[in-house]
């Protein structure tokens, strides 16, 4: 079982000094809460705002933000469902300078097929068009393609045999078409993010692993110490490391609040000819298998995964105490990435089976493409909360530190205003219900994602990790 809480933890600290917009701001992480939060707080007049960041360049190219394209899904969650639309309306927007495309999001599943999705995106204006059997969503997939006699004018005919078998019989499944879904540019945004943020006086600082918090004689936390034994001061410190949460601040007890999981990610190449063919496609998202894919990127690339409970990597991280002194920990879950496993591409490498799923998900919605080769794969790690609502909030009994963390597998998308919720809540002002949804000691017993295809993870087996060549 996880830690939980302990009583003493909940004692609160003496008051810590006013938040004032002159107070020393210190930023953990450079991804999509981390930068959010620091352009939202830079808005609001705060002068002193810090982000430090373990990559040696911005993006880190290891991070959950930093993909060729992430996409705009819907919810069965009334609340996400008005903030995606907000977030929708806010990437339209010039800072933007086109990340956002617009090509529609295919949305189905079987008999099981949650209509809760439908009619909350139906409520809040979004133009719905419904795929009541299997014929109606195959005929949605047919009207994107493009015939291969005349790849650049022609579309598929759904009456035509050979261009029949280019989508799957998708027995049983319905779903609905919204127009106005689609995917971003996850890198490019994130990088045009990070630009505003210097420009408005933000101090982003790269090759700072924060290992540690530094506490004052009454237990608040009054700064970072990082990995070079430079120790950054603030009146308030805010931590936005996603997946990296637990195992870095092993003295906070989050193993379960923030568990941070592995989600396997491949791409296949297409022909030029065959990018105009499949050009016009929408995003597809699968609400019964958790499997998703996106048309294909300029370079002709079309990423595929899976959105599942996916894999854990428990292992004993090392803390750092004071500025040498290092001891193994209990297990937690830790990100195994490129920057941790650098040689050979090692720490590139996916599941097997992961592999072996995309490829039969993928024979289901686009048979003639599910033998392609590998061109790239990655492990992309959330962390993830067990009712798959954020961690935002005061820690509690340390009234200086704020956690703004799992972002369960759906915090991109809200790239553009997740940080004005953040800095509500660091405020103070965010109301109540929305305050106790995300707050960090919040009850989640026996909670579960319900945006997830499955609920259990698994742990990676390193035996069976592969890359695109094997």
């Amino acid at each position: 079982m996880s830690p939980s809480f302990t009583q003493s933890r909940l004692q609160p600290s003496p008051s810590p000094t006013s938040l004032t917009t002159a107070s020393q701001i210190v930023i953990v992480g450079a991804g999509t809460f981390g930068l959010s939060t620091a352009f939202h707080l830079l808005g609001r007049g705060y002068t002193n705002v810090t982000v430090l960041d373990r990559a040696r360049e911005l993006p880190a190219v290891d991070a959950a933000s930093t993909d060729i394209n992430k996409g705009a899904s819907c919810y069965s969650d009334i609340f996400y469902t008005k903030l995606a639309r907000e977030a929708m309306d806010a990437w339209k927007q010039p800072m933007w300078q086109g990340c956002y495309h617009e090509c529609g999001v295919i949305n189905v599943g079987s008999d099981k097929f949650d209509d809760r999705l439908r009619e909350n995106d139906r409520q809040f204006g979004a133009p719905i068009e419904d795929l009541l059997d299997a014929k109606a969503v195959r005929t949605k997939l047919l009207s994107s393609l493009r015939s291969s006699t005349n790849s650049s004018t022609t579309p598929t005919r759904l009456d035509s045999d050979s261009n029949a078998q280019r989508v799957g019989p998708f027995t049983n499944y319905s779903g609905y078409f919204n127009s106005e879904g689609g995917w971003a540019e996850a890198a490019r945004a994130v990088g045009i993010l990070l630009s505003y943020v210097r420009e408005m006086g933000g101090r982003v600082i790269e090759n700072k692993e924060v290992v540690g918090l530094v506490k004052d004689e009454n237990g608040r936390t009054t700064g970072v110490k990082c990995r070079d034994g430079r120790r950054f001061e603030g009146d308030r410190i805010i931590l936005t490391i996603g997946s990296w949460t637990a195992s870095t601040f092993p003295e906070l007890e989050l193993d379960s609040k923030c568990l941070a999981t592995g989600q396997t990610v491949a791409m296949i190449q297409l022909s030029t000819e065959e990018k105009e063919q499949y050009n016009g496609c929408h995003v597809y998202l699968d609400f019964e298998s958790g499997f998703y894919t996106f048309p294909p990127t300029e370079d002709g690339i079309v990423k595929l995964a899976v959105h599942t409970a996916g894999h854990t990597h428990i292992i004993s991280p090392r803390q750092v105490t004071g500025d040498v002194d290092h001891r193994p920990v209990r297990k937690i879950s830790t990100p195994r990435t490129i920057t941790s496993h650098p040689v050979s591409g090692d720490g590139l490498r996916v599941p097997r089976s992961g592999l072996q799923a995309l490829r039969d998900q993928l024979r289901k919605v686009y048979p003639e493409l599910a033998e392609r080769s590998w061109v790239g794969t990655r492990m992309c790690w959330y962390a993830d909360s067990p009712d798959g609502n954020w961690v935002i909030g005061p820690f509690p009994g340390d009234p200086t530190l704020f956690l703004a963390t799992s972002g369960s597998g759906h915090g991109f998308k809200f790239l553009p205003n997740v940080g004005r919720l953040i800095v509500d809540s660091f405020e103070g002002t965010l109301d109540a219900a929305t305050a106790a949804r995300f707050a960090v000691d919040r009850d989640v017993a026996g909670a579960k994602n319900g945006e997830r295809a499955s609920h259990v993870t698994r742990e990676l087996d390193i035996g069976e990790l592969c890359g695109p060549e094997d």
